[in-house]
């Protein structure tokens, strides 16, 4: 201690080891802190508060910057956009956190692309395939349950010494059983494609505990427009109704819009628990007192000024109910379908779309489009005449350099190479777009944490082991 002191703070390096006539570094050196050429603007790496600061300030204007806004057209869009995806091909995966991260790849490609609806249909070859699936999912686990009990009558010398449950009362066993019982595929895909749609602070609301949102939680967010964050003085927010009112002859319902402590009066009374898209001035953020709003159509936004606002998940039984089912009024004017033996080619430089008002681009499974129509008995066309379906029978990837394309894979490749003509051939793609510069675009610090990373609500619907 004695040393140390005398050094002026700083151990004296032994000199133990070391040649004749080498010396270790001076007290002068041993008090500077080497510095190093290649860092300088950052800042010392001493340990002061201030060198810290200085560090911090410089790195927080050059580094993380993620927009605080997404990019918006500034004009209507009247076009829809609307995908078919078997939901077979999450059987392909081996375990229930595979199936969920497949999911999640088809979720973000689905969102930065404008997808509206995603419809998951039975392309009725996934039969083969659950038993693959129901291992993974349930059977494991009751495999570990029985063997439990196995090892508990053995500790016991065969006597069973449990407790009947008396009438009324429910098992624990039979909650966990109903909690993890697998689903279909095709149910597994749509459930995890809604709990990713449903923005944050609405997930507890209409998503209870089930084990197919078991990893949903590891999945990153969608961080659409309509996930709105709190302090976020958006126009449009999505909201649940609560069972209130507010106070007056002519009070509507209140509504849970993810604004801390502010329900929303809209102008109508509607029953609690319904999912509802709220149109709000946002001048009554900063405003005291009670917040108002008008219930609008979830299209409103994007028939507005182009917000995207989500998709919709539908499921079908067939891949004939995919066309018969449409939502849409005349039903889809433009069907294009997706396979490795398409007669055109987006690498053609007359490939282009007609235009659309409707547009429906179906991805086949593990086998394809063909063997999807093959299985499906209620059409009379056959696999090889599947081209008659689809007014555009396209090959996104000419000469692949794999001997399969992943469905996952497809959808981000095909939505990325039909986004300039699917702009240029929308029902409102007269109109001229508007230019967005860089200096119209808002950014947010990295270091500031965003609601959609939070896990506060995503525990909520996720089990955990």
């Amino acid at each position: 201690r004695k040393r140390i002191e005398e050094s002026g703070g700083v151990r004296p390096r032994s000199d133990v080891g070391k040649k004749d006539g080498e010396s270790g570094p001076t007290q002068q050196q041993q008090a500077q802190p080497a510095q190093n050429p290649k860092r300088q603007g950052f800042g010392t790496f001493n340990d002061s508060g201030s060198a810290r600061k200085k560090k911090r300030d410089v790195t927080k204007h050059r580094f993380g910057a993620v927009m605080e806004q997404v990019p918006c057209p500034k004009k209507s869009r009247n076009y829809t956009l609307s995908m078919a995806v078997p939901g077979s091909v999450v059987s392909n995966a081996q375990t229930r956190e595979l199936r969920t991260q497949l999911v999640g790849q088809i979720a973000r490609a689905a969102a930065i692309y404008h997808v509206d609806e995603i419809i998951v249909f039975d392309d009725l070859l996934s039969s083969k395939m659950k038993d693959n699936y129901h291992r993974y999912g349930g059977r494991n686990r009751n495999h570990r349950d029985n063997n439990n009990k196995r090892s508990s009558d053995r500790s016991h010398d065969g006597v069973d010494d449990k407790e009947t449950p008396k009438e009324g009362e429910g098992t624990d066993e039979t909650a966990q059983q109903q909690r993890y019982q697998p689903s279909d595929p095709h149910t597994f895909m749509a459930r995890v494609l809604q709990y990713l749609d449903c923005p944050q602070y609405l997930r507890r609301s209409f998503f209870p505990m089930h084990g197919d949102l078991q990893f949903a939680g590891l999945l990153p967010p969608l961080d659409a427009p309509h996930h709105v964050r709190a302090g976020e003085k958006s126009k449009y927010r999505e909201g649940v109704v609560l069972d209130k009112k507010g106070q007056g002859p002519n009070a509507g319902s209140l509504v849970n819009c993810g604004i801390r402590s502010r329900p929303v009066e809209i102008d109508r009374v509607l029953a609690a628990g319904i999912r509802c898209t709220v149109e709000l001035d946002k001048k009554a953020y900063d405003s005291p007192g009670k917040i108002k709003g008008v219930v609008v159509s979830p299209t409103t936004p994007r028939e507005d000024d182009g917000t995207y606002w989500g998709y919709t998940t539908r499921l079908a039984t067939s891949i004939k109910a995919v066309f018969d089912e449409c939502p849409y009024e005349g039903g889809y004017d433009l069907k294009v379908g997706t396979s490795e033996r398409g007669d055109a080619t987006v690498d053609d430089k007359k490939f282009g779309f007609p235009q659309f008002k409707h547009l429906l681009v179906v991805f086949g499974g593990v086998a394809g489009i063909e063997e999807c129509i093959d299985a499906d008995e209620s059409m009379t066309l056959s696999g090889k005449d599947a081209r008659k379906l689809f007014d555009l029978w396209v090959n996104t990837c000419p000469y692949q350099g794999s001997r399969t394309i992943r469905t996952e894979e497809a959808v981000l490749l095909t939505l990325a190479r039909f986004r300039p003509h699917i702009v240029g051939s929308g029902d409102n793609a007269s109109k001229a777009p508007k230019v967005i510069k860089d200096e119209d675009l808002k950014f947010s610090d990295g270091e500031d944490l965003s609601e959609e990373s939070s896990d506060d609500d995503d525990t909520s619907s996720g089990d955990s082991d």
